[in-house]
């Protein structure tokens, strides 16, 4: 017998790291007591794992579901690139203190070192304090001994670099980049499904308890990309429309692909065997429909749409992102070509593309 798929919602998932705060209610989210940093909204990660909130499976975990249905659940180029796992972790992020200066490591040494993958990610500013700031990178390029001894002398913030941000910004944050996120933001974040961060610097902070919070150089070291030290990392996407849906394509990177989609009345879509596509939604409200059921989303929602659903609907005023494992060609590339951009205008304006 067929199984019966159906649009995905998740019991809360949240994180009470020391930066967090309060802000995380602006989004609708009922929170816990006390300090909350981060809300897992879409995850299959053993230190955070998503539970089904609604229908047949509520109560079951996402890891249960990816188990027990596979390519059917997770989508046959999703399951030809990483086998059964799912590939990806949706979070929404309360910067209301500076983050740690970190780096993630890429694929093949986080599987080394960490058994995990490794953490390439994507963040869309959502609100963000007059004068808010990020670090990305390095004010100039050097080798992993000179800013060895940057670190050694207690000098790095006078390398890091300082960006601007504010409210619809898109930053790419390829493994390999040093970056945190400034006071005063809050993220909608898309990354692989890793957990492995390795802290360059975290500004003398105690935890609790008293204890300083541990710091990661060697391996963060091993895990810079030196080359790319002085990239930039904010994109601006390209935009089509098509199907009464407003499409920004922000992210094609091999790991995962990342839009922004807007729906102004209705919109028909379509899940169409290849991957599951995870949304968050960022403003307004619409009536999610699919064959035999519906559900109302908003702001601070996320869902997941497996693979094999097949035809559903939106209907409403809704902004989101929307995430899933794509064909570059097919999925972002003749699209964009259709609509009339260049290939040089997708290398500037879309992370992680490469043509």
């Amino acid at each position: 017998m067929e199984q019966h798929f159906y649009p995905l919602i998740f019991e809360p998932l949240y994180k009470d790291y020391i930066w967090g705060g309060r802000n995380l209610e602006k989004l609708g989210k009922e929170l816990p007591d006390g300090i909350v940093a981060e809300s897992w909204e879409i995850s299959c990660h053993q230190d955070g794992m998503s539970i089904i909130a609604n229908g047949e499976f509520k109560g079951q975990t996402l890891e249960k579901l990816v188990s027990d249905y596979g390519e059917k659940f997770l989508g046959t180029l999703s399951t030809s690139l990483f086998d059964k796992k799912f590939p990806i972790l949706l979070k929404l992020i309360d910067a209301n203190e500076w983050l740690s200066v970190q780096v993630h490591p890429d694929d093949e040494y986080a599987k080394r070192y960490e058994n995990d993958f490794g953490k390439t990610e994507m963040w869309y500013v959502l609100e963000a304090e007059p004068d808010a700031t990020i670090i990305y990178g390095l004010t100039e390029k050097m080798s992993r001994d000179e800013f060895k001894k940057i670190i050694d002398d207690g000098k790095i913030s006078n390398v890091l670099k300082s960006i601007p941000v504010q409210k619809g910004d898109v930053i790419y944050i390829p493994a390999g980049t040093v970056h945190a996120a400034g006071k005063g933001i809050l993220i909608a974040e898309v990354q692989q499904n890793s957990n492995a961060t390795y802290r360059l610097y975290d500004y003398d902070r105690k935890n609790p308890d008293g204890s300083s919070r541990p710091l990661h150089i060697d391996k963060a070291l091993d895990t810079i990309n030196f080359d790319a030290v002085c990239n930039t990392g904010k994109y601006n996407g390209l935009a089509y429309t098509k199907d009464g849906l407003d499409i920004r394509v922000i992210i094609a990177d091999p790991h995962f692909c990342a839009e922004i989609i807007e729906v102004k009345e209705s919109a028909q879509l379509n899940s169409d065997k290849r991957t599951f596509t995870a949304y968050t939604f960022l403003e307004g409200e619409a009536l999610l429909s699919w064959n035999d059921g519906n559900m109302k989303v908003k702001q601070g929602t996320s869902v997941l749409i497996p693979a094999n659903l097949g035809n559903y609907k939106l209907t409403g005023n809704i902004k989101a992102i929307r995430a899933y494992i794509g064909d570059i060609e097919k999925d972002i590339i003749e699209p964009l070509l259709s609509a009339g951009y260049s290939k040089e205008q997708m290398l500037s304006s879309i992370g992680g593309l490469d043509v």
